[in-house]
C-alpha cells in the first residue's frame, strides 16, 4: 500500500478509525479502509453512535423488533450488534499482527466515570456479551477509572482508557495498567494477550489554552503537541525500566500503546494535520476521524519519530504557560469534566432519539 496512512505502519504507528456506523460495516467501508488505507483498529464513542444511529434509517429494522426493549436497552442492543460486526472485519488484522491491532472499542455508560464499580460490571457485561477477542472496553480515566482499569486488567479484559488530558493522570494510566498485569501474574494467570491502549487527548489543549493567551505568545497553537511529546517520553521511561521490564521479558507482556485521540485540527490557521504530522512515533496508535484521515492522506508527512522531536522545547512550551498566568493542572481538570460531560450529554441525546423511534 501507498498511502501515507498505510506507510505509518512502517516507521511504528498505528492507524485506527475514529468513526463507526452500520453502513461503514456492511456497505464495505471498513474493509475498503483496511485494504487500500492502512486502518488498523476502530475507535467509537457514545457521540459516535448518537450521530449514526439518529441519521438515516440504517437501524430501522432492528429497532422495529426491540419493541419490549427499553429505549437503552435497544441502545446496547445496536451498538453491540456494530461492535461485533466491525470486530468481525478486523479478525484478519488482528490475526496476522499477532494480537497488536485489529481492535475495535467501546465505551462504558458515561454515567459511570465516578462509579469504578459501575464501570468494572459494566465492562464485563461488554465483554462477555460482544465475546470477541479484538474488542476493547474504553473506560475514561477519571480517578475512578483508573481504579477500574486496574480490576479490568487484572480480570483479562482488553481496556482503552480514554479521555487522558494531563502527563501526571497518564502517569496513574500506565500504574494502573502494570499493577493489573501483575496481580493476574501473582495469580498465576497468563498475560500474553492482555491489551491496552491510553487514549491521550490532544487538540482540545491547544483549543482551551490558546484563548488564555496573548496573540502573539509563542506557546500558541503549541502546546498540544509539546503535552503528547512529555507523555510520550513519560511512556518510554516507563516501560524502559521496572516494574515493566520484568513483565515483558519474563511474562511476555505487551506494552500499553499511547494512543493519539482528537488529533482533527479545530483551529482553522493551523495545519490540518498538524497532529498527525508531529505526533508519530514507535509504538504508537493515531485514531483518525474521517477529515483528518482524508488530510493526511492528501497532504500528510511520513517521518519516522516526530513524536521525539525537540523534547526540550516541547517542556519550555509548557513552563512557559505558568509564566503566562496559566494553570496548566486546572485546564487538563476542566478538559477531563467537559469530556465525561460531552458524552453523557451525547448518549442522553441518543436514548432519547431511540425512544421517540420507539414510539
Amino acid at each position: 500500500m501507498s498511502s501515507n496512512a498505510a506507510r505509518l505502519a512502517d516507521v511504528g504507528q498505528s492507524v485506527w478509525y475514529d468513526n463507526l456506523h452500520r453502513d461503514l460495516i456492511r456497505g464495505g467501508g471498513l474493509r475498503d479502509l483496511i485494504n487500500h488505507h492502512g486502518v488498523r483498529g476502530v475507535t467509537s464513542n457514545p457521540t459516535i453512535f448518537e450521530k449514526a444511529i439518529l441519521s438515516g434509517g440504517a437501524y430501522d429494522q432492528q429497532l422495529a423488533g426491540l419493541r419490549s426493549a427499553t429505549p437503552e436497552e435497544a441502545y446496547w442492543e445496536l451498538v453491540v450488534e456494530d461492535i461485533a460486526g466491525a470486530a468481525d472485519v478486523l479478525a484478519s488484522t488482528y490475526e496476522t499482527t499477532q494480537g497488536s491491532d485489529g481492535f475495535v472499542s467501546v465505551e462504558v455508560t458515561p454515567s459511570l466515570a465516578h462509579d469504578a464499580t459501575g464501570t468494572v460490571e459494566q465492562a464485563h457485561q461488554l465483554w462477555e456479551r460482544v465475546a470477541r477477542p479484538n474488542v476493547m472496553i474504553k473506560v475514561p480515566a477519571t480517578v475512578a477509572g483508573v481504579g477500574a482499569v486496574e480490576a479490568l486488567t487484572f480480570a483479562g479484559v482488553n481496556v482503552n482508557v480514554t479521555l487522558i488530558f494531563s502527563v501526571e493522570r497518564y502517569r496513574d494510566v500506565l500504574a494502573a495498567y502494570a499493577r493489573g498485569l501483575t496481580q493476574r501474574t501473582e495469580a498465576g494467570l497468563h498475560i500474553g494477550s492482555v491489551r491496552s491502549v491510553a487514549s491521550f487527548f490532544v487538540s482540545r489543549l491547544d483549543t482551551a489554552i490558546d484563548p488564555l493567551l496573548p496573540a502573539d505568545h509563542p506557546s500558541r497553537g503549541r502546546c498540544a503537541v509539546a503535552n503528547a511529546r512529555v507523555a510520550y517520553q513519560a511512556f518510554t521511561g516507563y516501560v524502559s525500566a521496572p516494574p515493566w521490564t520484568d513483565l515483558m521479558t519474563t511474562h511476555g507482556a505487551s506494552v500499553q500503546r499511547p494512543l493519539w485521540a482528537s488529533t482533527s485540527t479545530k483551529n482553522v490557521a493551523y495545519s490540518p494535520t498538524l497532529y498527525v504530522d508531529e505526533l508519530i512515533g514507535r509504538s504508537t496508535v493515531n485514531t483518525l476521524a474521517p477529515g483528518t484521515l482524508d488530510a493526511f492522506e492528501s497532504n500528510g508527512s511520513v517521518v519516522a519519530d516526530t513524536i521525539e522531536t525537540d523534547l526540550h522545547g516541547a517542556h519550555d512550551v509548557l513552563g512557559a504557560l505558568h509564566e503566562a498566568g496559566v494553570d496548566l493542572d486546572a485546564v487538563t481538570a476542566d478538559l477531563e469534566r467537559a469530556g465525561v460531560q460531552a458524552f453523557v450529554d451525547s448518549f442522553e441525546s441518543c436514548v432519547a432519539g431511540i425512544a421517540k423511534r420507539m414510539g
